[in-house]
Protein backbone atom coordinates (compact mmCIF):
# COMPACT_ATOMS: atom_id res chain seq x y z
CA UNK A 1 0.00 0.00 0.00
CA UNK A 2 1.66 3.50 -0.47
CA UNK A 3 0.06 6.83 -1.44
CA UNK A 4 1.33 10.65 -2.31
CA UNK A 5 -0.08 13.77 -2.08
CA UNK A 6 0.68 17.52 -3.46
CA UNK A 7 0.28 20.50 -1.40
CA UNK A 8 0.17 23.27 -4.04
CA UNK A 9 -2.27 21.07 -5.87
CA UNK A 10 -3.95 19.04 -3.71
CA UNK A 11 -3.75 16.38 -6.24
CA UNK A 12 -2.82 13.02 -4.56
CA UNK A 13 -2.71 9.23 -6.49
CA UNK A 14 -2.76 5.62 -3.84
CA UNK A 15 -2.27 1.98 -4.33
CA UNK A 16 -3.48 -0.74 -2.19
CA UNK A 17 -2.67 -4.46 -2.27
CA UNK A 18 -0.16 -4.75 -5.09
CA UNK A 19 1.82 -7.37 -4.72
CA UNK A 20 4.70 -7.56 -7.61
CA UNK A 21 5.30 -3.61 -8.12
CA UNK A 22 9.10 -2.75 -7.52
CA UNK A 23 8.51 0.48 -5.85
CA UNK A 24 4.81 0.80 -5.10
CA UNK A 25 5.06 4.76 -4.25
CA UNK A 26 5.99 5.71 -8.26
CA UNK A 27 2.91 3.83 -8.83
CA UNK A 28 1.08 5.84 -6.24
CA UNK A 29 2.76 8.97 -8.30
CA UNK A 30 1.79 7.53 -11.78
CA UNK A 31 -1.93 7.39 -10.30
CA UNK A 32 -2.00 11.25 -8.92
CA UNK A 33 -0.48 12.54 -12.12
CA UNK A 34 -1.91 10.32 -15.16
CA UNK A 35 -4.90 8.53 -13.77
CA UNK A 36 -8.46 10.18 -13.25
CA UNK A 37 -8.20 8.34 -10.01
CA UNK A 38 -6.61 8.57 -6.60
CA UNK A 39 -6.87 4.98 -5.10
CA UNK A 40 -6.33 1.71 -7.27
CA UNK A 41 -6.16 -1.33 -5.83
CA UNK A 42 -4.86 -5.09 -6.53
CA UNK A 43 -4.72 -6.57 -10.15
CA UNK A 44 -6.00 -2.96 -11.61
CA UNK A 45 -3.08 -1.14 -10.41
CA UNK A 46 -0.79 -3.73 -11.23
CA UNK A 47 -2.23 -3.63 -14.48
CA UNK A 48 -1.83 0.32 -14.61
CA UNK A 49 1.99 0.15 -13.71
CA UNK A 50 2.32 -2.32 -16.22
CA UNK A 51 0.70 0.24 -18.97
CA UNK A 52 2.84 2.81 -17.03
CA UNK A 53 6.30 1.05 -17.61
CA UNK A 54 6.98 0.59 -13.86
CA UNK A 55 9.29 -2.37 -12.87
CA UNK A 56 7.57 -5.70 -12.08
CA UNK A 57 9.37 -7.84 -9.82
CA UNK A 58 7.91 -11.61 -8.32
CA UNK A 59 6.56 -11.24 -5.27
CA UNK A 60 9.69 -13.30 -3.82
CA UNK A 61 11.37 -9.97 -4.13
CA UNK A 62 10.45 -8.97 -1.21
CA UNK A 63 11.37 -11.43 0.64
CA UNK A 64 13.68 -11.39 3.55
CA UNK A 65 14.49 -13.77 6.23
CA UNK A 66 14.00 -11.36 9.19
CA UNK A 67 10.84 -10.88 7.95
CA UNK A 68 9.65 -14.33 7.37
CA UNK A 69 11.08 -15.14 10.78
CA UNK A 70 9.22 -12.17 12.58
CA UNK A 71 5.69 -14.06 11.00
CA UNK A 72 6.35 -16.93 12.13
CA UNK A 73 6.84 -15.67 15.52
CA UNK A 74 3.67 -13.60 15.46
CA UNK A 75 1.53 -16.86 13.98
CA UNK A 76 3.01 -18.83 17.13
CA UNK A 77 1.42 -16.21 19.28
CA UNK A 78 -1.52 -16.41 17.55
CA UNK A 79 -1.69 -20.13 17.66
CA UNK A 80 -1.17 -20.04 21.68
CA UNK A 81 -3.90 -17.70 22.18
CA UNK A 82 -6.47 -18.97 20.17
CA UNK A 83 -7.34 -20.83 23.37
CA UNK A 84 -8.74 -17.50 24.58
CA UNK A 85 -9.44 -15.13 21.83
CA UNK A 86 -11.05 -11.86 23.22
CA UNK A 87 -11.32 -8.98 22.09
CA UNK A 88 -8.26 -7.45 24.88
CA UNK A 89 -6.55 -10.25 24.06
CA UNK A 90 -6.31 -9.46 20.78
CA UNK A 91 -6.05 -5.63 20.75
CA UNK A 92 -2.63 -6.55 22.78
CA UNK A 93 -1.37 -9.18 20.20
CA UNK A 94 -2.13 -6.46 17.42
CA UNK A 95 -0.17 -4.17 19.58
CA UNK A 96 2.43 -5.86 20.34
CA UNK A 97 3.22 -6.63 16.46
CA UNK A 98 5.21 -4.81 14.64
CA UNK A 99 4.95 -2.06 11.85
CA UNK A 100 6.68 -1.54 8.72
CA UNK A 101 5.90 1.97 7.35
CA UNK A 102 8.52 4.35 5.46
CA UNK A 103 7.30 7.77 5.11
CA UNK A 104 8.25 11.02 4.04
CA UNK A 105 6.93 15.21 3.87
CA UNK A 106 8.99 17.87 2.12
CA UNK A 107 8.99 20.99 1.76
CA UNK A 108 10.76 22.64 -1.64
CA UNK A 109 12.37 25.93 -2.12
CA UNK A 110 9.19 27.33 -3.73
CA UNK A 111 7.47 26.73 -0.44
CA UNK A 112 5.26 23.64 -1.69
CA UNK A 113 4.76 20.49 0.54
CA UNK A 114 4.10 17.01 -0.41
CA UNK A 115 4.12 13.73 1.77
CA UNK A 116 4.69 9.72 0.70
CA UNK A 117 3.82 6.93 2.77
CA UNK A 118 4.29 3.18 1.87
CA UNK A 119 3.71 -0.22 4.02
CA UNK A 120 3.79 -4.18 3.69
CA UNK A 121 1.25 -3.34 6.62
CA UNK A 122 0.60 -4.92 9.81
CA UNK A 123 2.74 -8.33 10.35
CA UNK A 124 -0.09 -11.64 9.78
CA UNK A 125 -3.09 -9.31 8.35
CA UNK A 126 -6.28 -10.66 7.28
CA UNK A 127 -8.26 -10.97 4.06
CA UNK A 128 -7.01 -8.20 2.10
CA UNK A 129 -6.99 -5.77 5.01
CA UNK A 130 -5.95 -2.22 4.28
CA UNK A 131 -4.29 -0.02 6.43
CA UNK A 132 -4.21 3.74 6.33
CA UNK A 133 -0.97 4.74 4.44
CA UNK A 134 -2.97 4.56 0.73
CA UNK A 135 -5.92 6.55 2.60
CA UNK A 136 -5.56 10.05 1.90
CA UNK A 137 -6.11 12.05 5.20
CA UNK A 138 -5.48 8.86 7.19
CA UNK A 139 -2.12 7.91 6.23
CA UNK A 140 -1.22 11.30 4.11
CA UNK A 141 -1.87 14.73 3.66
CA UNK A 142 -0.41 17.94 2.53
CA UNK A 143 -1.50 21.35 2.03
CA UNK A 144 0.44 24.44 1.44
CA UNK A 145 -1.90 26.21 3.32
CA UNK A 146 -0.84 24.40 6.59
CA UNK A 147 1.36 21.17 6.65
CA UNK A 148 2.24 17.60 4.96
CA UNK A 149 1.93 14.60 6.75
CA UNK A 150 3.19 11.08 6.93
CA UNK A 151 1.77 8.34 9.52
CA UNK A 152 2.76 5.29 10.46
CA UNK A 153 0.95 3.06 13.33
CA UNK A 154 -1.82 0.77 14.16
CA UNK A 155 -3.52 1.97 10.79
CA UNK A 156 -7.52 1.38 11.94
CA UNK A 157 -7.30 3.79 14.34
CA UNK A 158 -5.55 6.63 12.00
CA UNK A 159 -8.63 5.56 9.71
CA UNK A 160 -10.69 6.20 11.97
CA UNK A 161 -9.38 9.87 13.14
CA UNK A 162 -8.25 10.74 9.56
CA UNK A 163 -5.20 11.85 11.78
CA UNK A 164 -3.26 13.27 8.57
CA UNK A 165 -5.89 15.44 7.83
CA UNK A 166 -6.74 15.94 11.22
CA UNK A 167 -3.66 17.77 12.41
CA UNK A 168 -4.03 19.86 8.90
CA UNK A 169 -7.48 20.89 10.15
CA UNK A 170 -6.55 21.82 13.79
CA UNK A 171 -3.97 24.41 12.12
CA UNK A 172 -6.06 25.84 9.59
CA UNK A 173 -9.23 26.34 11.59
CA UNK A 174 -8.06 26.48 15.04
CA UNK A 175 -5.09 28.67 14.74
CA UNK A 176 -2.62 25.77 16.54
CA UNK A 177 1.16 25.55 15.67
CA UNK A 178 2.34 22.22 13.69
CA UNK A 179 3.53 20.70 17.28
CA UNK A 180 0.51 21.63 18.87
CA UNK A 181 -1.81 19.74 16.29
CA UNK A 182 0.38 16.88 16.07
CA UNK A 183 0.10 16.78 19.79
CA UNK A 184 -3.16 16.57 20.40
CA UNK A 185 -4.22 14.23 17.68
CA UNK A 186 -1.22 11.76 18.52
CA UNK A 187 -1.10 12.14 22.43
CA UNK A 188 -4.59 12.34 23.12
CA UNK A 189 -7.76 11.53 20.16
CA UNK A 190 -5.59 8.38 19.16
CA UNK A 191 -4.93 7.40 23.10
CA UNK A 192 -8.24 7.84 23.71
CA UNK A 193 -9.50 5.80 20.86
CA UNK A 194 -7.06 3.37 22.28
CA UNK A 195 -4.57 3.09 19.16
CA UNK A 196 -0.98 3.98 18.87
CA UNK A 197 1.38 5.38 16.54
CA UNK A 198 2.75 8.54 15.28
CA UNK A 199 3.47 11.29 12.41
CA UNK A 200 5.97 13.07 10.52
CA UNK A 201 4.82 15.98 9.52
CA UNK A 202 6.47 19.81 8.49
CA UNK A 203 4.71 22.83 7.81
CA UNK A 204 4.76 25.57 5.18
CA UNK A 205 7.20 27.68 7.05
CA UNK A 206 9.54 24.51 7.73
CA UNK A 207 8.74 23.44 11.34
CA UNK A 208 9.21 19.93 12.04
CA UNK A 209 7.16 17.55 14.08
CA UNK A 210 7.91 14.12 15.19
CA UNK A 211 5.14 12.97 17.15
CA UNK A 212 4.72 9.68 18.67
CA UNK A 213 2.87 7.58 21.46
CA UNK A 214 5.08 4.74 21.35
CA UNK A 215 8.14 3.21 22.65
CA UNK A 216 9.59 4.38 20.02
CA UNK A 217 9.81 5.47 16.15
CA UNK A 218 12.34 5.45 13.79
CA UNK A 219 12.75 8.78 12.35
CA UNK A 220 15.36 11.83 10.77
CA UNK A 221 15.03 15.18 9.55
CA UNK A 222 17.21 16.88 7.32
CA UNK A 223 17.36 21.12 6.92
CA UNK A 224 18.34 23.32 3.46
CA UNK A 225 21.61 22.84 5.32
CA UNK A 226 22.08 19.36 4.89
CA UNK A 227 21.87 19.16 9.02
CA UNK A 228 21.11 15.16 9.78
CA UNK A 229 19.14 14.47 12.72
CA UNK A 230 18.26 10.55 13.48
CA UNK A 231 16.22 9.66 16.13
CA UNK A 232 14.50 5.94 17.73
CA UNK A 233 13.64 6.16 21.11
CA UNK A 234 14.14 9.25 22.78
CA UNK A 235 11.50 12.40 22.52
Amino acid sequence: DASIMDGKTLNAGAVAGVTNIKNPINLAYEVMENSEHVLLAGKGAEEFATQRGLEIVDPSYFYTENRFKSLQKVKEREREKSGNKTAANYDSFIKDSKFGTVGCAALDKNGNLAAGTSTGGMTNKRWNRIGDSPIIGAGTYANNATCAVSSTGWGEFFIRGVVAYDISALMEYKGLSLQEAAAEVIQKKIPKMGGDGGIIAIDHEGNVAMEFNTAGMYRATMNKKAELQIGIYEK
